[in-house]
């Protein structure tokens, strides 16, 4: 038995299971933006129960009202996301030889796992009261809520590189031909990762505080200046989010310069690099966009989806990057 599950694991690249990891990759951009789009409108309560929405899976008006639309599908969406991990994981466990991506499989499970019981949780415990807060107990769940989301997408996308024919027959990755510059490249697309999730968390928290239009205008403030003139927690937060933004485009900028011009750049990164770019260009249009016309809901859910593209591309750019490093440490041997 044992001798059988062996050789029926291996590494080799697999195109049935590297392509369901890839479709599970894309479906969470519908649940993300199911989810966004829920919370845009307000509809994150437009059913009082859970799981079932209004104690069916097909409740009443769901296809004819706009709240409980977004609610349920976004309900939806992730009961298939959860379908896909497990299909993934139990897939991963009896064709793949590298315990790494195992491992990385049963993380995707237990994020999705969790990822439902604090949806449940933000609808059950919506009434409770936080002494010292205006948010509810449940409302506060919105928040981890929507960080682990960002966790999710970036757990699944190393999966689907992992799996992919790239990933499997490539002897060196790209950077590793020139350890000099491989290095930077590594370095900075790893601070450019951290900041651009730090960046999520901060949108995250102004989200569902409330605070997106706490600077109503763009570029300056309503006084004119750069820097506002009162400040609250929202304000704070709010101006947090544009720093950040400043700070992003400088980096990802720089990224972006290192790989086009880098001799040891691969033509997947250089393809990353013009992606970023775009990605980040479109992201600054749609944060303006989402100011200037009071939080349009389609606008505010499109920048949502912009953020989590350029956190799932900056962050595949620096799996990749890190490579053979992965491989080498990370992977071990099947036990007989």
């Amino acid at each position: 038995m044992t001798s059988t599950m062996t050789t029926s694991r291996t590494s080799s690249y697999k195109p049935a299971l590297a392509w369901f990891a890839a479709l599970g990759a894309a479906w969470v951009f519908g649940v993300v933006t199911l989810g966004a789009f829920t919370t845009s409108i307000h509809a994150g309560m437009a059913f009082p129960d859970w799981p079932l929405s209004n104690g069916s899976i097909n409740p009443e008006g769901w296809l004819t009202e706009i709240d409980k639309f977004a609610e349920h599908s976004h309900r939806l969406f992730g009961m298939v996301m959860g379908l896909f991990a497990i299909g993934l994981v139990v897939w991963l466990q009896l064709r793949e030889d590298r315990s790494w991506l195992r491992k990385l499989g049963w993380t995707a499970l237990a994020i999705v796992i969790v990822q439902g019981i604090l949806g449940g949780k933000r609808v059950l415990l919506d009434s409770i009261a936080v002494p010292g807060f205006e948010m509810s107990l449940g409302q506060m769940l919105r928040i981890p809520h929507g960080i682990l989301a960002q966790v999710y997408v970036c757990v699944l996308f190393a999966i689907a590189a992992g799996l992919s024919r790239g990933w499997i027959e490539a002897t060196t990755a790209p950077a590793a031909t020139r350890p000099d510059i491989g290095c930077k490249i590594r370095f900075l697309s790893s601070v450019a990762t951290l900041l651009v999730f730090v960046q999520l968390i901060v949108a995250a928290v102004m989200r569902h505080n409330n605070a997106g239009l706490a600077i109503p205008t763009f570029p300056l403030t309503p006084d004119g200046g750069l820097i506002p003139s009162m400040w609250d927690f929202r304000v704070a937060i709010h101006f947090a989010h544009r720093g950040m933004a400043v700070v992003l485009t400088v980096v990802l900028c720089w990224l972006a310069i290192l790989l086009w011009k880098s001799p040891a750049a691969g033509r997947g990164f250089k393809y990353a690099a013009g992606l970023i770019v775009a990605l980040l260009t479109g992201q600054i249009v749609l944060g303006a966009v989402t100011v200037l016309t009071y939080r349009n809901p389609y606008y505010t859910t499109a920048h949502v989806i912009g953020g989590a593209l350029i956190l799932a591309t900056v962050f595949t750019v620096t799996w990749w990057a890190h490579r053979n490093v992965i491989e080498r440490t990370a992977s071990t041997p099947l036990a007989a």
